[in-house]
């Protein structure tokens, strides 16, 4: 049981939420009552979710020394020893090609999506992630793809817009847990990863702050441009108070409590979030799917 255990948590299932940006395409171009497309978002959700494993055991893998010194990384499989090398290296194989094989029937631009996600984190384990915000970059590119990826596999037009707050969004938790790195340099006086020497929290708190204005501006002026309203409805403005309630709480677990070392873990912790992030979902669904239907009937 306790190599089960750490092999799921060596797969990091958890972070498969992270992918469910996959659905947001579909979402915001109302295919969420087209089952077909649900089906090909769920298919695209599991095959990248299985590449996206594949890539965190080569990450452990190259960084188990460099985890064994972080507070919180040395528990990770490979780090502490429970899955042997052989094992982790085996695992990798297998989920890189059967999520492979999974999204190949999407369509040739899905899959070379996904490819080049795979070519973008290899370099990004081997060397990209130590130069300082090349590897915020990389991390936020990484969630456009999977957009694009959940856009092409249900034949949605994309928004700029959407490309654009993703893309700030990503990076502006990107930069928080970069804070983290440097907060955890400070207190050990050594710093656990090569870039957080282009970084310190003077920068950090400046770019995070912008970077968490630039996405509520951004967020605003999607809901209230013209092209959007006459896509979506006029009132979808009314989603902007969440987004900016989203935002102030979380500068106040990174800025106030410090706790920015894992987004995914903090959205599956922290209930206030969870409620906001509820009544951004059920606020959209009812704007987009509910009030069509009932002023259509």
């Amino acid at each position: 049981m306790k190599k089960i255990i750490a092999v799921i948590k060596l797969l990091r299932i958890h972070q498969w939420t992270k992918n469910a940006f996959i659905f947001l395409p579909a979402f915001f171009g109302h295919h969420f009552d087209n089952q077909q497309q649900i089906i090909n978002c769920l298919t695209a959700f599991l095959g990248f979710s299985l590449v996206a494993s594949s890539i965190y055991i080569f990450n452990d893998y190259r960084d188990i020394e460099v985890d064994q010194s972080h507070p919180t990384k040395k528990d990770r499989p490979l780090a502490n020893g429970t899955v042997s090398k052989p094992l982790a290296i085996s695992l990798m194989f297998i989920f890189l090609f059967v999520g492979l094989g999974i999204v190949f029937p999407l369509g040739w631009y899905a899959f070379g999506l996904v490819l080049f996600y795979v070519a973008q984190n290899i370099a990004y384990c081997i060397k990209l992630k130590d130069y300082p915000i090349v590897d915020v970059v990389i991390i936020s590119v990484g969630f456009v793809l999977r957009i694009l990826i959940g856009g092409t596999v249900t034949h949605t037009v994309l928004s700029h817009w959407i490309i654009l707050i993703t893309f700030l969004l990503a990076l502006f938790l990107a930069l928080a847990k970069r804070r983290d790195d440097v907060l955890i340099a400070i207190e050990g006086k050594k710093a656990t990863r090569k870039n957080t020497y282009g970084y310190n929290l003077e920068f950090l708190n400046s770019a995070y702050t912008i970077m968490a204005s630039v996405v509520i501006v951004a967020y605003v002026m999607y809901t209230v441009e013209s092209n959007t309203i006459a896509h979506t409805s006029d009132k979808l403005f009314l989603s902007s108070f969440f987004v900016i309630i989203g935002m102030l709480r979380y500068l106040q677990i990174t800025m106030v409590y410090n706790r920015s070392g894992s987004p995914t873990m903090i959205l599956i912790r922290d209930r206030f979030l969870q409620i906001i992030i509820l009544g951004w979902v059920v606020t959209i669904f009812v704007l987009l799917y509910i009030k069509p239907a009932f002023l259509n009937g």
